[in-house]
């Protein structure tokens, strides 16, 4: 459950033991301690006293909330016990008082990379699905044009969209910027952008993806992953390296019909069995570290891997609780 022992590493702290100033406050009607984990439910009152900054999520008595006109800011002290508007934990920053959900869509940074999927195709734009509040938004010239030509997008090339990405697609790129309404903008000007075949994706809450300086890594096992920071992982086999060779030629740099012609191969190779084995565990371990609300980055997926590797259980074995807890155990993520 999202509000309980263990959420957010406190205890719950709502109820009449909040209001009366049970753990974590001193008096009843003082606003949380630095450091304490605080959780509210919508209508609780959060302080009595005044001169605190109502922030995201909270509301004076008497207060409208509901968009009409309101008699102070959020940066104006306001008199009233301060009430919250919605579920979560609250956050003190000075006298800024606010309330965070557990649970938030993806809101996206510049030079964030995301995997999302294709919904519409439009005037020199697709519209993506990340996982954010808006679409994100793909314009015709932030993409490469097939061969890597560098010119100015034609009226020939608005025409041939679908050709390039479709409607359903699944693609890879990076937040070139973020508009004053919170919509993203994407761009997949670099080679190892753009749309994503023959492999799987797993998605999971976007607080879980670690912070790396590079999301497109490749396991030990012989996967690669794009974790993506909206959440989105996407899971597929490595690239052989005579592929990567004969695209390169002599050690030099691929050129971009090269690298493209190796991604047409790849998508339209078929995946062996050995190699969907190593898939299913990576994704295996990827839904069990979500299960668990844990960190997903390289090294704790093949902590997974490994221990299942090491007891000798395979994806299909984790749908039983036991062995995912010994899985868990033994890959020292659960004591």
């Amino acid at each position: 459950p999202p509000f309980g022992e263990g959420w957010l590493g406190s205890p719950r702290l709502c109820g009449r033991e909040h209001r009366e100033g049970g753990r974590g406050r001193g008096q009843a009607g003082r606003p949380p301690a630095y450091g304490m984990e605080v959780v509210v439910v919508p209508g609780e009152v959060i302080t009595r006293e005044a001169g605190h900054l109502r922030g995201h999520g909270t509301h004076h008595a008497g207060s409208e909330t509901g968009g009409g006109q309101q008699h102070h800011t959020a940066h104006t002290p306001a008199s009233g016990p301060l009430l919250a508007s919605r579920s979560g934990r609250v956050d003190r920053v000075n006298r800024l008082l606010s309330v965070e959900p557990p649970k938030f869509p993806y809101t996206g940074e510049v030079g964030d990379i995301v995997v999302g999927r294709v919904t519409e195709v439009g005037s020199k734009r697709w519209k993506v699905d990340v996982g954010a509040i808006k679409q994100a938004v793909l314009h015709l010239s932030a993409v490469n044009l097939p061969g890597g030509a560098q010119r100015i997008r034609t009226y020939a090339d608005a025409l041939q969209m679908r050709s390039f990405i479709a409607e359903g697609d699944l693609i890879s790129a990076e937040v070139q910027s973020v508009l004053s309404d919170g919509t993203l903008s994407l761009h997949t000007r670099s080679l190892k952008y753009g749309k994503l075949e023959n492999g799987l994706a797993v998605q999971v809450p976007c607080h879980l993806i670690r912070k790396l300086k590079h999301h497109t890594v490749s396991l030990e096992c012989g996967v690669d992953c794009i974790l993506g920071n909206n959440g989105h992982v996407w899971i597929t086999r490595r690239i052989p390296e005579e592929w990567r060779s004969d695209a390169g030629g002599d050690g030099e740099a691929p050129l971009a019909e090269a690298l493209e012609q190796q991604y047409q191969r790849h998508a339209a190779t078929a995946i062996e069995a050995p190699e969907r084995r190593w898939i299913s565990r990576v994704r295996s371990a990827v839904v069990l570290l979500k299960s668990m609300s844990a960190q997903i980055d390289p090294l704790s997926i093949m902590q997974v891997v490994g221990a299942m590797d090491k007891v000798g259980v395979d994806a299909p074995a984790l749908s039983n609780p036991d062995t995912a807890r010994r899985i868990l155990t033994e890959a020292q993520l659960l004591v």
